[in-house]
Order: structure tokens, then sequence, then C-alpha cells
């Protein structure tokens, strides 16, 4: 298992304290799940879940079909 030395500020090691111990938490147990949380790969399951959520919103082929002409471009 790795081992990290991090340096906070005052301000935010307390916050941090606060934070872990509101979560009845280690702070290393705290961070490393901060961490974990972070580095994720995939979509938590909850995103997932949106998928397909709004029956309102365009299809891939509506969207590609929209053309409109660009504005002008100011000159410098």
């Amino acid at each position: 298992m790795g081992q990290v030395t991090i340096y906070l500020e005052d301000e935010v090691d307390v916050k941090m304290r606060t934070a872990a111990k509101a979560m009845h938490l280690s702070q290393s147990k705290w961070i490393a799940n901060l961490i974990k949380e972070k580095i994720v790969e995939e979509w938590p399951v909850s995103v997932k879940n949106l998928a397909g959520a709004w029956k309102d919103f365009p299809s891939l082929e509506d969207i590609r079909s929209f053309h409109s002409t660009d504005s002008n471009r100011e000159s410098w």
C-alpha cells in the first residue's frame, strides 16, 4: 500500500478534519475516498440510469440535419 505526504493550508486542514469526523472516517480514509472518486474510469450508476430519460431530446439524425449559415466574423 502506498503512502503519501500532503501539505494543507490551515483552513483546508480544519475543513478536511471536520468533514472526515462528520463521516466517521479517519483523515487518511477520507482523502483516499476522494482520490478513488476522482480516478474512476466509468460513469456512476446514477448517471448511467439517466440514459434515455429525456423523451424530448433530439435524435442524432435531428441534430445533424440542422444546417445554418455562420455569422460573419469580426475584423480586427
